[in-house]
């Protein structure tokens, strides 16, 4: 751990320090509000302030000379409402900025050696899954008391974007890069790059996944159905049993307020590596409210001027704009079809009957079919859904228990360390 040659104090003690001071800072604001509050003269002194100044009597005038605290407080008040609400607009380029900035986006996408992309709720709102802090998201509607409808996420098909992802993969302009996405959804892992792929999502919450922590390494199950039906904050038993140890499996959901502690699939060991390795970073609908708390995932150990090329694409603020070299404030799958055209590369469309989650996928022993209410996804024509019975899991399930960034990651580095040598 580095230290301050001059202090002997290290990086890490420091910054904790600097936070302690700021929580107990707001611990003071808080106190002298609630203070504040207890007076009747408060309430007065908004009414004044809401009107014109023109239009204040001269004893109103007095009163705000006379309870300059109450003013000052007040104010500070109206000016955090006002930058709260700016960072929660949707913000839109006009269509030839927009395309300004695809255009130097394009050429970032082209000259990267190492891109790492980081993906949150906004790329799947084009499939009717709600993002989080959006006009419509799940927080702004519980803040404004409105109730959340639910739906099955699980039959949601990919957006634009994720399939854009997929072709900038097979297209080999995103070898040996990393997707992580920190939504919950299985999107990713329905146009999944390939059972095989170097570029697998690191860190993400699959709704269709489950796994024995006690079979080591942990054995990965993937079902046909919602598997999280049962399972909340930190209560992730899915009420089904391993093949092969009897253990209860669990699901991978990280929910807010968790750290995630499954080694596979998480795997922000993997994740840090790959961003380790990245000259640029390219983050897509997400806020990063949750992912800027990861320091591994953006160099800040690095000189400003060494640290991967940061470009973001959201519609709202957010907490890296000052970092990045590039914002866009664009729908993602508008964004990705234009960066589509600049590189030359057709959009397919989502092909069920290649979703690899119909073969990947292990079915349930004849104890386990009342285990859970959520619908089965059904199999596209041609394709036999798995049968009930006790059936192990495929070989090319089993590939999967090296984790997304296990056997086929590492497989792909050694490889190339070969060709280096």
């Amino acid at each position: 751990m580095e230290e301050d040659p001059e202090t002997g104090n290290s990086a890490r003690t420091e910054r904790k320090a600097l936070e302690k001071a700021k929580i107990l800072q707001r611990e003071r604001e808080r106190k002298r509000c609630t203070a504040l509050a207890g007076f009747s003269v408060v309430p007065q002194v908004g009414r004044v302030l809401k009107k014109p100044e023109a239009e204040r009597s001269a004893e109103e005038a007095a009163a705000l000379l006379l309870h300059r605290e109450a003013v000052d407080e007040l104010c500070r008040r109206q000016i955090r409402r006002n930058v709260l609400k700016r960072k929660q607009e949707e913000v839109f380029d006009e269509a030839d900025e927009l395309k300004s900035k695809v255009k130097q986006l394009a050429a970032a996408v082209k000259q990267a050696n190492h891109l790492v992309v980081y993906t949150g709720a906004g790329i799947s709102t084009a499939a009717s899954i709600p993002d989080y802090r959006g006009p419509n998201g799940v927080w702004t509607q519980l803040q404004k008391g409105r109730t959340v409808s639910s739906s099955d996420l699980s039959k949601a098909a990919p957006t634009v974007t994720h399939m854009c992802i997929r072709m900038l993969h097979k297209e080999k302009l995103v070898v040996n890069r990393v997707f992580v996405p920190d939504k919950m959804d299985d999107l990713f892992y329905k146009l999944s790059c390939g059972s095989h792929s170097q570029s697998k999502p690191s860190c993400t919450n699959c709704l269709c996944f489950q796994v024995c922590t006690s079979c080591s390494p942990p054995r990965e199950f993937v079902r046909l159905f919602d598997v999280t039906e049962r399972t909340s904050l930190h209560r992730h038993g899915t009420g089904r049993r391993c093949s092969h140890c009897g253990s209860e499996l669990r699901d991978t959901i990280v929910h807010f307020g968790e750290r995630g502690t499954l080694e596979q699939p998480l795997n922000w060991k993997g994740a840090a590596e790959a961003a380790n390795e990245a000259d640029v970073i390219l983050c897509l609908g997400s806020s990063l409210k949750v992912l800027k708390k990861y320091a591994c995932l953006w160099s800040m150990s690095r000189p400003a001027n060494k640290r991967p090329k940061l470009y973001i694409v959201n519609l709202q603020w957010t907490p890296k704009d000052d970092l990045a070299v590039l914002k866009i404030h664009g729908k993602c799958d508008d964004v990705m079809r234009l960066l589509m055209e600049e590189l030359n590369i057709q959009i397919p469309e989502y092909d069920r009957a290649e979703d690899p989650i119909f073969k990947l996928a292990t079915p349930l022993r004849p104890e386990e079919v009342q285990s859970h209410n959520r619908e089965v996804l059904a199999a596209p024509d041609g394709l036999e859904s798995p049968s009930v019975e006790n059936q192990q899991p495929s070989e090319e399930t089993s590939s999967l228990q090296g984790g997304w960034f296990g056997r086929g990651y590492n497989k792909g580095r050694r490889k190339k360390k070969k060709k280096a040598a």
